[in-house]
């Protein structure tokens, strides 16, 4: 059961960090201005921050921190 549960979370990880490459991919092959890029990006990377903060809040937690 323990094997099927890493498998599962390793899975999920492949699967965001490909998402992540695709839109990062989709962001910067978009014909857009300098100023509107560089927000396109500060965007995103505020997502994703966002997103994961949960996951690393869990994390330090069951680590004891």
């Amino acid at each position: 059961m323990r094997e099927e549960s890493g498998m599962f979370g390793t899975s999920l990880l492949v699967f965001l960090a490909g998402a992540a490459v695709g839109a990062a991919v989709a962001a910067l092959t978009t014909p857009k201005t300098g100023p509107e890029l560089r927000g396109d990006i500060k965007g995103l990377g505020q997502k994703l921050r966002d997103r994961f903060a949960p996951v690393n809040t869990h994390e330090e937690e069951r680590m004891g921190a």
